[in-house]
């Protein structure tokens, strides 16, 4: 998809990966709905950026999505493309796990996403296309102790976005999966944590892994590759891709 003058719905895009795609969809011409819980950072946002207005919203909610891609509609007329990037994490090990906060997070990672596809598809299918980038994770590819919960949570969206791309496929509506590395953004700050994790000192595996980590902006033009190449799955790297795996 050629992303100029195109209207993007983007979640989470007043901090991390989703402001970084924000910035990078800007700069290639499209007119952003910029969606997040945080209403001053994306008003600020959307002074900075030309075309864009700003959509605050609670995604754990099922109706405030309907209720963001309304206005975003409302506002611009159409919706061309859709980035799920909202997300929360949670470390916890599998038999610790908190029933509330672990349907919370499938709230806000799973079900807010496929929402949000189920309501720009009839948009979608009206103006003949469209493309939809879900947000995943590395850990998705990984059995990773004390992340079981979340990375399970974002292989399903992995799951149900690739199902999807074949059922709309005959729509000219592509749908990808894009999967991160480790990234240098405060989501790691904002992740649940279960108690028995607290003080607990990082592996030298983990210290060694996030001396690599990449940029928010690397992540974005992975996304940003998604969109225009319609591929189905974007790793961050190559040496993430599954066993057999040519894209």
């Amino acid at each position: 998809m050629n992303i100029q003058n195109k209207v993007a719905i983007v979640t989470g895009a007043s901090s991390g990966i989703g402001l970084a795609t924000a910035k990078l969809l800007s700069s290639k011409g499209a007119k952003l709905a910029l969606v997040s819980r945080s209403k001053a950072k994306l008003e600020q946002l959307s002074k900075e950026l030309p075309d864009a207005v700003a959509l605050p919203s609670d995604l754990s909610k099922s109706e405030a999505v309907q209720d963001m891609v309304k206005r975003a509609f409302d506002y611009f007329g159409r919706i061309d493309i859709l980035v799920n990037d909202a997300g929360r994490g949670y470390d916890v090990p599998v038999a610790n796990t908190d029933i509330d906060v672990f349907r919370y997070i499938f709230d806000l990672d799973v079900v807010a996403p496929v929402v949000a596809m189920k309501e720009v598809v009839p948009i979608m299918k009206k103006q003949g296309g469209g493309a939809i980038v879900n947000v995943s994770s590395g850990t998705a590819l990984m059995y990773l102790p004390n992340n079981g919960p979340y990375s399970a949570l974002k292989k399903a969206l992995a799951h149900i976005s690739i199902t999807a791309r074949e059922e709309l496929k005959g729509d000219n509506i592509a749908v990808s999966v894009v999967y991160p590395y480790i990234t240098l953004t405060s989501f790691e700050e904002n992740t649940i944590k279960d108690a028995s994790l607290q003080g607990l000192e990082e592996s030298s595996e983990a210290r060694e892994a996030f001396k690599r980590a990449d940029s928010a902006e690397y992540a974005a033009q992975k996304i940003v590759e998604g969109i225009e190449s319609g591929e189905a799955e974007i790793f961050a790297h190559d040496s993430m891709k599954p066993s057999g795996k040519e894209h």
